[in-house]
């Protein structure tokens, strides 16, 4: 028996079935109106395209729901900020079965429960392809915005986790042959970072702690589009250099085995959708943050004055390598 589809049961009925997802008290008008706050607001919007973001052979509706939040909060834990609510816009074929909306759904649901926030509105509209677009807002003290334009010579680089995962674990979905080299559990972890990323949002909780004139020190922006795109950026915006080691690259233990170390050095620097944060700060400050955040949390390099990044091999004293854009994932 064919599912029901969108054409078959209308706008109306869509939107009374995705109500019970959303937040009931602000529903039913033109537009949310969120209570006053103290804090300074912080808005974010990421689209997914359909055959660019996710596809039904590499993401489950439920994983497509969950990365589409995951994108937006990571955004707002790179500025320092708490999630609050998110508006969602879907453009989509009449012919998608609604049993694919609903569980698009309950993965936003999903996410939102686990790491803050409520659907508090959005749009729908027919379109020949899947299209998933996602604001979040989230709320910061002002003073506790984090920017990237501020890393200094003599920071350090700090990253909130491993690095390549998430390109393994695509791998691993569009070609599942050579899995057979990696231990179950390894290919289960590898595959969840790439379905189910985790909004570092933890780390804004690790850095509460820190006096205000330490925190207006640090800069950060997240990784998702590869952890060099990253470093690149960081450095751009402050008019800086940086000198990463290899030894310190985050790279998750198995991929070197099973794909080569090449391969993993390119998918840890380049691979991208990883939602690490990193962070330029004092080597002290890095020092009395590392214990909370778990142990694929390393120092990776330092800034330095000048311009250019460049990854020295301290591992087999190969030439030093420049990171460049042209490696880093482009739009267009």
């Amino acid at each position: 028996m064919a599912q029901p589809t969108l054409a078959d049961i209308g706008e109306l009925e869509l939107l009374a079935r995705l109500q019970p997802f959303c937040a009931q008290e602000l529903l039913g008008d033109d537009a949310a109106v969120l209570p006053p706050r103290s804090h300074a607001p912080v808005i974010t919007t990421d689209v997914l395209v359909d055959g660019v973001h996710f596809s039904d052979r590499t993401t489950p509706p439920t994983a497509v729901g969950w990365r589409a939040i995951a994108t937006n909060l990571s955004d707002l834990a790179a500025m320092g900020a708490r999630p609050t609510g998110v508006t969602v816009g879907l453009a989509l074929p009449g012919a998608t079965p609604i049993t694919w909306v609903e569980q698009v759904y309950q993965g936003m649901a999903d996410c939102l429960q686990t790491h803050g926030g409520k659907i508090i509105g959005g749009d729908v509209v027919r379109s020949a392809q899947k299209v998933l677009s996602i604001t979040a807002i989230g709320e910061v003290v002002p003073q506790r915005v984090i920017r990237r334009d501020r890393a200094q010579p003599g920071h350090v680089i700090l990253v909130t986790g491993w690095h390549g995962a998430a390109r393994a674990g695509l791998e691993l979905l569009l070609s599942p042959e050579p899995s057979e080299q990696l231990p179950k559990a390894d290919q289960q972890a590898l595959i969840q970072a790439h379905q189910r990323p985790l909004p570092r949002l933890d780390v804004i909780d690790s850095l509460a702690s820190l006096p205000d004139r330490e925190f207006k020190a640090i800069a950060g922006m997240d990784s998702s589009d590869g952890l060099a795109n990253a470093v690149l950026w960081l450095c751009q915006a402050s008019g800086v250099g940086a000198q990463l080691r290899r030894s310190r690259l985050p790279i998750p233990p198995s991929l070197g085995p099973w794909m080569g170390n090449e391969t993993a050095l390119q998918w840890c620097l380049y691979g991208g959708e990883d939602f690490e944060l990193v962070l330029c700060l004092s080597a002290e400050t890095a020092l009395e943050l590392l214990p909370w955040l778990g142990d694929r949390a390393n120092i990776i390099g330092t800034i330095e004055a000048g311009a250019g990044v460049v990854l020295v091999d301290d591992v087999d004293d190969e030439p030093d390598l420049t990171l460049s854009w042209d490696g880093c994932y482009q739009h267009f």
